[in-house]
C-alpha cells in the first residue's frame, strides 16, 4: 500500500512501525544560497534518528517519549511542536482518526546547531506512523509532510534540510531545483559542534544589512560561493578529496569575511587544520553550531576529532559519503 491515497475504506490493522533518518551538513553554500547561489547539501548518514511508533488500546491518547519530553502528546511544550505535528500530519492524510500511538523518539542530531535536527526527526516520525499502519510514504509525500512540520519549527523553510536528511548522496540546490549529486570514491567527514547554539537568523539578518549597505561587495562574494560549489561538485564526481579541502578552506575564508564565523567556529577550523585536515570551515547559518572537517580516511578522521576535542569541541561525529567497499 501507498500513500498515493488517503486510507478511507478500511484502516488496516495498526503494528509496530519504526523509521530512521539522519542529519545534514551544508558543504558549500551557506548564506549564498539566500541571494540565488547553488548549495551542495550532505546527508550526515552516521547521525541518526529513529523513531518507534506502537499502537495503544487504553485509552490515553497520543503519547511521545524523547529527550525533550515524555508524557501526553497534547501536554508537549512548544519544543517539540513539530514532532506534534509529524504524528497528527500523517494521521490526517491517511484518513485515520481514533487510533493512539505511543512515539519513542532517540535522535543523535544536536538542536539548534545547522544539522536539520526538526527535519530528521520529521522525516523519521512521519515514516514510523506511516509504517505503523502499512503503508510507505512515496518521496514527495513524506518530503511535504517533513515540510508541514518545518513551516511550525522556522515558518518558511526552503526544503533544503527536508530534502538533505532522507538523501543518501550529496544534493544539489539552485534556483528551485533539486538534484542528486554523483560521488566516486569514498570521502570522510568528521562534524565538531562548538557547544554554542548556531543564530542562524541573526546571522541572516546580518548578511542582509550589508547587502542592503554594499550590495556589489556582497554580491561579489556570493559569487564566488557559488563558483565553489560548482568546483566542489566537481570534486565530488571525479573523488578528489585535496581539491575540496581546498574548496572548503576557500568557503570558510568568504563566509568569515560576511560575518558569519565566531571565535568558537574559527577556533576549531584552526584545530584542524593544525591536524593535517584536507579542508575545514563553519557549516550552517553560523555564529555558533558546528564545523565541517575533510580527513585523509578513517584513521586520520578519528585523529582529527580527538584534536577537536582537545581544541574545545562539545562532540564529535565522523560520516561518510561515496563508496564505502
Amino acid at each position: 500500500m501507498t500513500s498515493n491515497h488517503p486510507a478511507t475504506a478500511r484502516t488496516p490493522t495498526p503494528r509496530v512501525g519504526s523509521s530512521s533518518s539522519h542529519g545534514k551538513t551544508i558543504l558549500i553554500g551557506e548564506h549564498a544560497v539566500v541571494y540565488g547561489a547553488p548549495a551542495l547539501v550532505l546527508p550526515a548518514n552516521d547521525v541518526l534518528v529513529t523513531a518507534t511508533v506502537t499502537p495503544v488500546t487504553d485509552g490515553s491518547g497520543h503519547r511521545l517519549e524523547s529527550a525533550v519530553h515524555t508524557g501526553p502528546l497534547d501536554l508537549a511544550p512548544a519544543a517539540v511542536l513539530p514532532t506534534v505535528t509529524a504524528v497528527t500530519a500523517t494521521l490526517r492524510h491517511l484518513g485515520v482518526t481514533g487510533l493512539d500511538l505511543h512515539v519513542r523518539v532517540e535522535s543523535d542530531v544536536p538542536t539548534a546547531r545547522g544539522m536539520g535536527s526538526s527535519a530528521a526527526v520529521a522525516a523519521a516520525v512521519t515514516a514510523a506512523v506511516a509504517d505503523a499502519l502499512g503503508v510507505t510514504l512515496d518521496a514527495e509525500t513524506h518530503h511535504e509532510l517533513i515540510q508541514e512540520c518545518e513551516r511550525v519549527a522556522h515558518g518558511r523553510p526552503s526544503g533544503l534540510d527536508a530534502r538533505g536528511v532522507v538523501a543518501d548522496v550529496p544534493v544539489w540546490f539552485e534556483d528551485g531545483h533539486v538534484a542528486s549529486v554523483e560521488v566516486t570514491g569514498e570521502f570522510v567527514f568528521v562534524i565538531a559542534d562548538t557547544g554554542v547554539p548556531g543564530h542562524t537568523r541573526e546571522a541572516v539578518a546580518a548578511v542582509r544589512d550589508r547587502h542592503d549597505r554594499a550590495p556589489e561587495a556582497v554580491d561579489a562574494v556570493v559569487d564566488r560561493i557559488g563558483e565553489l560549489s560548482r568546483r566542489a561538485r566537481g570534486t565530488l564526481r571525479d573523488g578528489d578529496a585535496q581539491a575540496l579541502g581546498v574548496i572548503m578552506n576557500a568557503a570558510h575564508e568568504l563566509l568569515t569575511t560576511l560575518d558569519v564565523s565566531s571565535a568558537d567556529l574559527d577556533r576549531l577550523v584552526g584545530a584542524a587544520r593544525a591536524a593535517d585536515a584536507l579542508g575545514a570551515k563553519l557549516t550552517g547559518g553560523g555564529r555558533g553550531g558546528c564545523v565541517l572537517v575533510l580527513a585523509a580516511d578513517g584513521e586520520h578522521a578519528d585523529r582529527i576529532a580527538v584534536a577537536l576535542r582537545g581544541a574545545g569541541a562539545a562532540a564529535t561525529w565522523t560520516t561518510r559519503i561515496g563508496d564505502r567497499a
